[in-house]
């Protein structure tokens, strides 16, 4: 009977009832507790609704039964085909709908859905994938954002390779907690290639010298990422930048002469598919066969032997192979010696390196430079504030004696108080103390009087010593007078 009233209800002419009977029909079927004949009669008004010409009574059904598991599967996924808005209310919420129907949704639906879907909670790796590799800009920043949606660094990388271009998805991707090193580097990467671009289609830089900027920038980057990695992490970039081409010789120079050893251990054994312990060792011994042939194994120019070797052999001898910089900075001291260790060679082998190797040295003279004038601003701002700090202080010293100067002299006003005529004249006028005793009646007066008679008199100093003390005191005059 109840369903039958709903039914008569949702065939008005006004939308808004039609909506609101459509909102009550769906709760009832959810909530109400029907028998069977009822569920039945209510599950099929329900599919029949989806014939409704207004999209108001459809969006009324999606936001009823969005959120229920016990929802109608053929309900749920004829308003999941629905218009954008209405199907993303159902894909956003919905346990009834399987991966397969939400990968189906990416495929046909508009950015509307594929944001809806990429907001969902516990988002599976595959409805990841198929947005990592389907969606645009806006759902792809609504699936970085989704922290708690499983996303491998395969699809990752993809987003960063489809659209790393947009500011957006960059900032939502760094701002994940658990990041792979190989997509902030990804992701460095193509920020890289956007400024270079940017810069020679303005004129500033030639083509050549905007990719050697972009590609130093993004070594130093990849270095930076490196520090404190953990080595499966390190590895895992290492074989990254292998894949894409970029570890290369001058990469690991640049490695070793700003003391990032533990990178570089791990791209020689990727290169060379040595151990670590095997690798750490020969490195020990840069001047000796087995670094030699540890180098050719790994693929590097035999030109850059002679840098790497002197560069190594002054880490040792300055850390003992213990110690690693604190940051990506050059050191000085190993590209001299890589540049003495390549004085021997032919200028036709070594004209490159050298010209490697001086600017690197450029850039450490920078990098020096810019920790000594941030060094020296701190100091000078410390004795700045400390200047200030001096300068309040005696302002308010001075204000303080100047407060003390113009305080009033109480010897003046000694001086300057009024005579005693004066004050007996003030006594004597109308309003004074006296003039208001005179004022009391005789009774009130004589009762004064009679008080102040009934008060015992004030036992003096000398009645409160005893006898005894006072003859002693008396005896000792007399003794010291004789």
């Amino acid at each position: 009977m109840i369903i039958r009233q709903f039914l008569a209800w949702t065939q008005d002419d006004s939308t808004a009832r039609r909506a609101e009977a459509a909102t009550h029909l769906a709760r009832a079927f959810l909530y109400g507790g029907l028998d069977a004949e009822e569920t039945w009669n209510a599950r099929t008004a329900l599919i029949g609704l989806l014939d409704d010409p207004s999209r108001q009574v459809r969006l009324a059904l999606a936001l009823a039964c969005a959120s229920a598991p016990e929802a109608p599967r053929a309900l749920i996924i004829a308003l999941a085909s629905d218009q954008a808005d209405i199907a993303a209310v159902v894909l956003a919420r919905s346990p009834v709908l399987s991966d397969a129907d939400l990968v189906d949704g990416i495929a046909i639906g508009c950015e509307t859905v594929r944001s809806a879907i990429a907001a969902r909670d516990r988002l599976s790796y595959a409805v990841a994938g198929a947005l990592a590799e389907l969606g645009e800009v806006p759902s792809l920043v609504a699936l970085a954002t989704n922290h708690e949606a499983e996303i491998t660094t395969g699809s990752l990388l993809r987003m960063v390779g489809r659209h790393g271009d947009a500011a957006p998805l960059r900032e939502a991707l760094l701002a994940r907690p658990d990041l792979p090193l190989e997509v902030r580097q990804a992701i460095t990467a193509r920020l890289a290639e956007t400024l270079a671009a940017f810069a020679v289609d303005s004129g500033w830089l030639t083509p050549v010298r905007s990719e050697r900027a972009s590609r130093e920038a993004r070594e130093r980057a990849t270095l930076t990422f490196s520090v404190d990695a953990h080595p499966i992490d390190l590895a895992r970039l290492v074989t990254h930048l292998r894949r894409q081409g970029e570890l290369n010789a001058g990469l690991i120079l640049r490695a070793i002469l700003s003391g990032r050893m533990a990178f570089v251990e791990a791209a020689l054994c990727d290169l060379t598919g040595l151990g670590g312990n095997r690798v750490a060792g020969l490195m020990l011994d840069s001047s000796g066969a087995g670094f030699t042939a540890l180098h050719r194994r790994a693929g590097l120019p035999e030109a850059l032997l002679p840098a790497f070797s002197g560069a190594l052999s002054a880490w040792r001898e300055a850390s003992r192979g213990r110690v690693e910089i604190s940051d990506a900075a050059l050191s000085r001291r190993m590209i001299e010696r890589a540049l003495t260790a390549c004085e021997a060679m032919p200028f036709a082998e070594a004209s490159g390196i050298v010209a490697l190797l001086a600017r690197y040295e450029a850039e450490a003279a920078r990098d020096e430079a810019r920790l000594v004038a941030k060094a020296l601003g701190e100091v000078a701002q410390a004795e700045e504030k400390a200047r200030i700090e001096a300068e309040v202080i005696d302002a308010e010293w001075r204000d303080a004696q100047a407060r003390i100067a113009k305080a009033p002299d109480y010897a003046d006003l000694e001086a300057t108080a009024a005579p005693a005529a004066d004050v007996a004249a003030d006594v004597a006028a109308p309003g004074s103390v006296a003039a208001i005793l005179d004022g009391l009646s005789d009774a009130l007066m004589r009762e004064f009087a009679q008080g102040v008679e009934r008060t015992p008199p004030t036992a003096t100093t000398e009645d409160t010593i005893p006898d005894t003390l006072v003859a002693s005191y008396r005896a000792d005059r007399v003794r010291l007078a004789a």
